[in-house]
């Protein structure tokens, strides 16, 4: 990039930062956590409900029941037929989906502004009317089967997560992954089903945000007028509280299967996202694998040429995550190799600290990552809705930048020996089966 180029980009990150997200949240009596924000700079509005339930909220016996709702909770309500959920929207201008995390499920609609009342209507819906039919039931077993196909068993390394996570977890629920077991979906009944929805899918268990071109006391009659008379939810809503012990001793495995080039991985635990430690290793991690200059790409990709491609990224989950290193390794070269090399990069973190240059490139590139990520109606409607479910703190919106950037070297070097410890290490060699 020129020096014009790189300077309008700084220029305009700080004009971005520098305008705070204002916002309205209030609660309705049910308990149903609302938040506003108004934007006419398009004709746009997105209304999102994000539900506090991810995968480590399930029934051992029961895992992939979250993700699974994701799906079952298209298929219509007492109001809404079979299949047309997805073509109101459509038959709008508007666009929706879901997806499904460790900690929480997020749906979506963008629509146009005009057509807000649409969009509450169906949250409203898929809230208190929701269908839970043995006919959808059957439905969306079979997809959820067939994405697992295309999204875990037939694609290169698919099932990298799931046996990091059962190699890193041995209490704590995020051992399993949010497809879960398709024998444990197969095995539930309609009463674990039902019992699913009105344990989780309550108001008091859900924040409803939107932004974009409203008027907010407008918003506010209608959001009355479909959310008010949904009653509380009354059975216990289930957290875990497990907490994962401290590993003593590095772990190494090796998992076999059908992906030609040997995969190298390596998982720190490290703290909660959020928590002060959090933002230091986020910021050790975009050290080592932010962008093509980075250390692992330079000397392991680059210079050594033991890898194809190498990085690291933080897995920030509600309760303590993991850190995940990753190295493709090259046709002929040893995987031990591989490993070394990605061991000796964290050891320099460990032993010096990073130049101030390079913590100023570090920073400049977080503060476009927020611009970026609230750019958009959508993004700002879901930054809101995680920061309240997760911290009980929307305007972090406007201040978790500054947690960033006060983080300095030292903090930096101290997280690199503080949670890069060899000894709490899982080591894991992803490898072809003729390799056996």
């Amino acid at each position: 990039m020129s020096f014009c180029g790189a300077f309008a980009l700084f220029t305009y990150v700080l004009g971005q930062t520098a305008n705070q997200i204002e916002f309205t949240e209030y609660d309705l009596d049910n308990g149903l956590h609302v938040i506003l924000h108004e934007d006419h700079s398009t004709p746009i509005v997105a209304v999102t409900v994000m539900y506090h339930v991810g995968s480590k909220n399930e029934d051992p016996s029961r895992t992939g029941m979250a993700h699974f709702f994701e799906h079952l909770l298209f298929e219509g309500s007492e109001n809404i037929e079979r299949g047309e959920f997805d073509k109101y929207v459509e038959n709008s201008g508007g666009v929706l989906n879901a997806n499904t995390t460790q900690d929480r499920t997020f749906y979506y609609e963008l629509l146009p502004s005009n057509q807000l009342e649409l969009g509450l209507w169906l949250e409203s819906e898929r809230m208190l009317h929701a269908k839970i039919q043995q006919i959808g039931i059957d439905t969306q077993n079979e997809v959820v089967k067939e994405e697992k196909r295309m999204r875990v068993d037939n694609q290169p390394y698919g099932n990298l997560l799931e046996k990091t996570m059962e190699a890193c977890y041995e209490e704590h629920p995020y051992k399993w992954t949010p497809i879960g077991s398709m024998e444990h979906l197969d095995a539930a009944d309609h009463g674990d089903f039902m019992n699913f929805y009105e344990t989780f899918y309550v108001p008091n268990n859900a924040t409803l945000s939107i932004a974009g071109d409203l008027d907010i006391s407008e918003a506010k009659k209608l959001i009355e007028a479909y959310f008010s008379d949904i009653p509380k939810g009354t059975n216990e809503i289930p957290r875990p509280s497990v907490i994962e012990a401290k590993r003593i001793e590095e772990k190494k495995l090796t998992v076999y299967g059908k992906d030609r080039l040997p995969l190298v991985v390596q998982a720190y635990p490290i703290p909660a996202q959020g928590t002060p430690d959090y933002y230091a290793v986020d910021m050790l991690n975009q050290v080592l694998s932010g962008g093509e200059s980075s250390r692992l790409n330079k000397v392991i990709v680059d210079e050594k040429q033991l890898a194809l491609y190498c990085g690291a990224f933080s897995f920030g989950l509600e309760d303590p995550g993991l850190t995940l290193g990753f190295a493709m390794v090259n046709m002929g070269v040893n995987p031990e190799d591989v490993e070394a090399a990605m061991n000796e990069e964290v050891d320099k973190l460990k032993n010096e600290l990073i130049s101030e240059r390079e913590l100023q490139k570090l920073k400049n590139s977080i503060e476009a990552g927020f611009v970026t990520r609230n750019s958009s109606m959508a993004g700002i409607a879901e930054s809101l809705a995680n920061y309240h479910t997760y911290f009980g703190d929307a305007n972090l919106i406007n201040t978790e930048i500054d947690r960033y950037l006060s983080i300095t070297a030292e903090d930096i070097k101290r997280a690199a020996n503080t949670y890069y410890d060899s000894s709490s290490r899982v080591t894991i060699y992803f490898k072809h089966n003729d390799e056996k």
